[in-house]
């Protein structure tokens, strides 16, 4: 298919490079045009100068930028998307906004004819690069199966879950989990190296029972040797749970847990750490 990718961060680099190797005719726009410089001498495809000229002729545009007012100026602003494109095409938007930014864009897709789906991902920069990220998608049916083919170029794991807003509902909810999974294994990890316990033996260990989880497989042993550099930052995990916070105010659900957590990434912050991935929870404790 002709398509268009807006974005070309550390997850959107990545994912428009699976596309193109897919067999899609890929053009690209990112705000830094050395970005957009760089993924057209690695991948097949080409750069275009403005959000609208590279949807100009673009059955799906993706899109993945860095908040609510990025994807509305994307979308909406003076070079957007949505006056480009033609009746019928379809933009999927794979930034973790709000709710509420959704839905304005779904509302304002609709009105010229083009299908649009909310589709936040799970996985990381690895999961991008690997092609392996889980996608949760808001939107119609008929839109979702549209894209469902295009979209596994770069996504192991593809779910509609409900009406538009529902997939950035259903990223606030895996953010939460992993806030609470990360500061419980940040804790643990605290805990037996203040014991006198060998880290390596105690994760060997417990890693084959119910505490079991990604974050303990995957960065036990970074946390331990305060190595911060993989994957998701602080400042972004802080803008994400400031969307479930917003979203828990309006709907009443109880989080404490969550803004705990996050009242402790905006330690590490303070301590420098904007930058360094969400492990680095154990930074906090191990000063």
């Amino acid at each position: 298919m002709r398509v268009a990718f807006v974005g070309l961060g550390v997850m959107g680099f990545p994912m428009a490079g699976h596309l193109a190797r897919n067999g899609h005719g890929v053009v690209v726009y990112n705000r830094t045009t050395a970005k957009a410089e760089d993924w057209i001498a690695k991948y097949e495809g080409c750069a275009a100068p403005t959000p609208a000229a590279a949807a100009s002729a673009a059955e799906i545009v993706f899109t993945c930028v860095g908040n609510d007012d990025d994807v509305r100026e994307v979308m909406l602003g003076a070079s957007g998307i949505l006056d480009a494109l033609r009746p019928g095409s379809i933009v999927v938007d794979h930034t973790t906004s709000s709710a509420t930014v959704a839905r304005d864009m779904h509302a304002a897709a609709a009105e010229r004819g083009i299908g649009f789906l909310d589709a936040p991902v799970s996985g990381g920069q690895a999961g991008a690069e690997n092609g392996q990220l889980t996608v949760m998608a808001g939107g119609e049916a008929a839109i979702f199966e549209r894209a469902l083919p295009v979209i596994r170029s770069y996504a192991k794991a593809v779910t509609l879950i409900g009406p538009t807003g529902s997939g950035q509902l259903a990223k606030m909810v895996n953010q939460i989990c992993i806030a609470g999974v990360v500061q419980g294994l940040a804790e643990g990890l605290d805990f037996a190296m203040r014991a006198g316990l060998d880290p390596a033996v105690v994760i060997e260990s417990i890693s084959k029972g119910a505490a079991q989880s990604w974050q303990m497989e995957n960065r036990w042993q970074t946390m331990v040797d305060d190595e911060f550099d993989f994957g998701f930052a602080v400042d972004w995990m802080r803008k994400d749970l400031g969307f479930a916070l917003e979203e828990a105010r309006r709907n009443g659900a109880q989080i404490e847990l969550t803004e705990l957590v996050d009242r402790y990434y905006a330690e590490v912050q303070a301590m420098g750490g904007n930058r360094w991935d969400t492990s680095s929870l154990i930074a906090r404790l191990r000063r």
